[in-house]
């Protein structure tokens, strides 16, 4: 999360098989809510953002991404553990280089070595039936 009063910008990978995405599982606490969302990070200055996607996958989940293709920008307002947040969103539609990772049902990942998250494969219709929520919801326009 960024500081109070700053946009971020983030650099995030849409991985599509079939009618399954792989997502990461977040939690807010204040509203109580569980949320998913593509896996990516903040681009750092100097660093483009198709750059700073291969990165973070690297980091977060020791994958490399291949067939990376952009897909558009998404600017984010939104409210997490009761602070205001502001995200500029490079969206990228990409693949896995290694069939390693469409075996797998989840994997947990950690952030920086402190905040413990869980990525896993979700079922579209699980999203579209609102039983699961993607965020952000700009995100069903390019399912």
């Amino acid at each position: 999360m960024s500081k109070p009063g700053e946009i971020r910008v983030l650099a995030l990978g849409l991985i599509r098989d079939g009618d399954r995405i792989f997502v990461s599982e977040g939690y807010d606490s204040v509203k109580q809510d569980k949320f998913y969302r593509a896996l990516g990070g903040g681009v750092d200055f100097g660093e483009t953002s198709q750059d700073a996607l291969k990165r973070e996958f690297q980091e977060e989940i020791q994958a490399e991404l291949t067939n990376i293709r952009y897909l558009g920008c998404i600017e984010n307002l939104f409210t997490f553990n009761g602070r205001q947040g502001h995200e500029i969103i490079q969206l990228y539609q990409c693949d896995f280089a290694e069939p390693k990772f469409y075996q797998l049902d989840s994997l947990m990942f950690s952030e920086s070595g402190t905040h413990h998250h869980k990525a896993l494969w979700v079922d579209i219709s699980r999203f579209k039936s609102g039983e699961f929520r993607l965020v952000p919801e700009v995100f069903f326009a390019y399912l």
